[in-house]
């Protein structure tokens, strides 16, 4: 059964979750730079078959570009050609790193641990999926 991915894209990190192959279940899978995330998609596809991938777009609460929307629209127009069998969908990212930094003390993470960004951003993502999914 084919998986959704969903990817918290940032300029140094992207945080990568996927679902369950029943499509219930947001996991973190990874955390990985910008520049090897179409390669690490592509092997991961060798493995386990991809049926959508969200990436998160960056926007103010206005709806008006930040400093990262332009290289995440760049990211999904790569994302676009690298895989033209998958369809491929931008999604509202506001407050993700927020609520996933509001998660992380809920769930009683050590400060040393909510301190590093790889876990902001692979909880980000898995937020962002988990919430498509029960839309």
């Amino acid at each position: 059964m084919a998986r959704i991915i969903c990817i918290d894209f940032g300029l140094k990190r992207c945080g990568v979750a996927v679902t369950d192959p029943l499509k219930i279940i947001a996991t973190g899978l990874t955390v990985v730079p910008p520049k090897e995330l179409i390669s690490f998609l592509k092997n991961y596809s060798k493995t386990e078959e991809i049926e959508l991938i969200l990436i998160g777009l960056p926007v103010n609460l206005d709806g008006s570009d930040t400093h990262a929307t332009a290289p995440s629209k760049n990211a999904f127009e790569n994302l676009q050609k690298a895989f033209p069998a998958i369809p491929i969908k931008q999604i509202d990212e506001r407050f993700s790193s927020k609520l996933a930094s509001r998660a992380m003390r809920e769930m009683g993470m050590k400060k040393s641990q909510r301190m590093k960004k790889e876990n902001t951003d692979l909880i980000a993502a898995t937020m962002m999926l988990q919430e498509f999914l029960d839309q």
